[in-house]
């Protein structure tokens, strides 16, 4: 690489390193040497490692509500949109997920970001259940059930077989369009 990097290629090498290595890797100078590139790009883009931090937080925010919720919208069709967001939720990697919460038990901007988080998707949930006819409080209440579950499983180190998660993924689906 050269150094003629953007502030996004340092974000996306922070993401990466996040998942893998944890958030005590995020540090400037090791970032630069695994980039090939010396720290003087890293201070180009950011004034100190917290406004790295602080930037990669919020990356993590578009891509873990905004992009997930711009393509679920894109791409339910005929199905229910709650529907689609089950399926992804619960089929997609979530070692950045599971990064982010560990980081959020130490530092008080990370803690930030994932209440924050956790506040869009449960309203974007229950809004999805709402557009299906739910009465507000089932709404409210399911919303809260299925991101619980969606929770334990991003947090859950037993991934469980194909089949046996699509039996769960279709058990979600139906308790979350069932109307009483």
């Amino acid at each position: 690489m050269t150094d003629q990097l953007s502030a996004d290629d340092w974000l996306t090498q922070g993401l990466k390193v996040l998942a893998t290595r944890g958030f005590t890797a995020l540090k400037a100078e090791p970032l630069a040497k695994a980039m090939g590139v010396s720290r003087g790009s890293f201070y180009w883009h950011f004034a100190d490692v917290a406004a790295f931090h602080a930037a990669l937080l919020k990356k993590w925010r578009e891509i873990a509500a905004e992009q997930t919720i711009t393509g679920v919208e894109a791409s339910a069709g005929d199905q229910p949109a709650i529907a689609v967001l089950l399926r992804r939720a619960f089929t997609v990697r979530l070692t950045l997920e599971r990064a982010v919460r560990s980081w959020a038990g130490s530092d008080p901007a990370a803690r930030q970001a994932v209440q924050a988080i956790d506040r869009r998707r449960l309203g974007y949930v229950e809004s999805l259940l709402s557009a299906e006819g739910l009465m507000p409080a089932i709404a409210h209440a399911r919303a809260q059930v299925l991101y619980w579950a969606f929770l334990g499983h991003a947090l859950s180190d037993r991934p469980l077989p194909a089949q046996q998660l699509d039996t769960v993924i279709d058990e979600l689906i139906r308790i979350a369009l069932y109307k009483p």
